[in-house]
């Protein structure tokens, strides 16, 4: 488990310093950046609904259902807070003069959310605020990928899938991340290598946050399915707030490439569920032995 979360780990730094490089080597489009954020909202949303939740009632057991929904409800209002705090959830910026923006007729760009500045509006620090937002619901991410592998090594059989949805999810969505901060930082008049320094410190908090939770919980033998199941409910919360929040404004202010997006959507949905019928079929059962009893 710990060789294939080194492996992880690592594709998740490679993507997000691969994200905040992406504006300086293509012209990313509105259409493009919508339909990618459809198509993992939609895998978000699937994996917090398919595999997050199931396997937190799992650890937790039947009968404390209701504490791994309140334990959800705390990763989604948290989320929410830190959105409403922070502001950093604003991918599709055209901030960047290297972004192409696509306008088209009938889509408002002055409504109340302000997902579009310019950039004269652009202090030379507001990246900070994105960085520390993000930062935080990534190292929230990396706990969420240590509570997900660690969930589904408990059950004999589970292989290379261990973790896999978890990581899809996280994989795609950390490029989308990184690439709002370097491009706050460009339209800042930051120099690129001061982008650089801040995308690699970025993109080291995911790996930091599934170390933390893995040598911890691996400290609280006896509690151990408490803490494991407890987290994945919060991290279920957690990619149900943060799905929402690219899915909800796409349906309220882009009336234009619904197709696609709704295609897209779909098609992220069908993933995390194709994942979740390739786990073992024991990895599913809401029935569990006496050696992974709780004691509450």
């Amino acid at each position: 488990m710990y060789a294939l979360l080194a492996v992880y780990c690592l594709l998740i730094v490679g993507a997000s310093l691969a994200g905040g490089w992406l504006p300086s080597l293509i012209k990313l489009t509105h259409t493009r950046m919508q339909i990618l954020m459809s198509l993992v909202g939609g895998l978000m949303l699937g994996i917090g609904i398919f595999h997050m939740f199931p396997h937190a009632v799992v650890e937790l057991g039947p009968s404390q259902i209701d504490r791994a929904a309140w334990w959800m409800m705390c990763g989604l209002v948290t989320m929410f807070f830190l959105l409403r705090t922070f502001h950093f959830h604003q991918h599709d910026h055209d901030l960047d003069p290297q972004f192409t923006v696509e306008l088209h007729p009938g889509h408002d760009h002055d409504h109340d959310h302000d997902h579009h500045r310019g950039v004269a509006d652009v202090h030379h620090l507001s990246w900070i605020g994105v960085f520390t937002g993000l930062a935080i619901h990534t190292l929230i991410d990396g706990m969420a990928l240590g509570a997900s592998m660690q969930s589904e090594a408990r059950h004999a059989g589970a292989g290379w899938l261990i973790g896999l949805g978890t990581f899809l999810a996280i994989v795609l969505h950390k490029p989308l991340d990184a690439v709002s901060i370097t491009s706050l930082m460009a339209a800042g008049g930051w120099t690129k290598s001061a982008r650089m320094s801040v995308n690699l410190t970025f993109a080291l908090m995911c790996p930091l946050g599934a170390g933390m939770f893995v040598l911890g919980v691996d400290q609280l033998s006896t509690a151990e399915s408490v803490v494991i199941g407890c987290a994945l409910a919060f991290s279920a919360g957690v990619f149900l707030c943060i799905a929402l929040s690219d899915l909800l404004p796409e349906m309220e202010f882009h009336s234009h490439n619904r197709l696609q997006l709704s295609s897209a959507l779909l098609f992220g949905l069908a993933l995390a569920y194709g994942i979740h019928c390739l786990e073992p079929d024991h990895s599913h059962q809401h029935e569990r032995g006496e050696s992974t009893s709780l004691r509450l």
